[in-house]
C-alpha cells in the first residue's frame, strides 16, 4: 500500500509560530532592547540555565540563539536559532542542533533522514520548551541591554 503524501497544515503551523512569538515576548518582554537574557529552570529537580542571546538584529527581525548547556544530570545540551519577525509578530526555528534550512515538506526517505513534517516538529518542540521555561523558570533573570 502506497503512503499518502504529507501536506503541511499551513494555518496550524503559522498559529504555532505566532504562539511562539507570544511566549518569547513573555520570557523577554524587552526583546527589542535586550541582547541577552539568562534564567534558571527547575523542571523535576534539575537545575538548568537557559540563555537567549541576540545574534542578529535588524529593523523588523531579530535572530536569537536559545542555548541550554549540557547538564551534569545527563541532560544533553541544546541549541536552537529562532528568527523573530516583529512586524508579523511571529517566530520560527531556523536552526536546530546545527541543522538548518527546513523545508515545509520532505519526501521520505531522504538523504538527511528528516521526517516529512520536520519543520512543524522543530517549531512544536520550541513551543513545548518555551512553555516549560514559562512554567519552571524562576524570577532570577539577568538581562544585558543594548549599549
Amino acid at each position: 500500500m502506497k503512503r499518502r503524501p504529507y501536506n503541511i497544515d499551513l494555518r496550524a503551523h503559522l498559529e504555532q509560530c505566532d504562539d511562539n512569538y507570544r511566549r518569547l515576548t513573555r520570557l523577554m518582554p524587552d526583546l527589542r532592547q535586550t541582547d541577552r537574557c539568562e534564567f534558571r529552570m527547575f523542571p523535576k529537580g534539575a537545575a538548568l540555565i537557559v540563555t537567549f542571546e541576540v545574534t542578529h538584529r535588524s529593523r523588523y527581525t531579530t535572530v536569537l540563539t536559545l542555548d541550554l548547556p549540557a547538564s551534569v544530570r545527563s541532560i544533553g545540551g541544546m541549541r536552537i536559532k529562532i528568527r523573530v519577525y516583529h512586524d508579523a509578530r511571529t517566530a520560527e526555528v531556523i536552526e536546530f542542533q546545527g541543522q538548518r534550512r527546513f523545508q515545509a515538506v520532505y519526501d521520505y526517505p531522504n538523504p538527511q533522514m528528516r521526517q516529512p513534517d520536520e519543520k512543524v516538529q522543530v517549531n512544536r518542540f520550541l513551543s513545548e520548551f518555551l512553555n516549560a521555561c514559562l512554567r519552571y523558570g524562576v524570577a532570577h533573570q539577568e538581562r544585558v541591554m543594548i549599549g
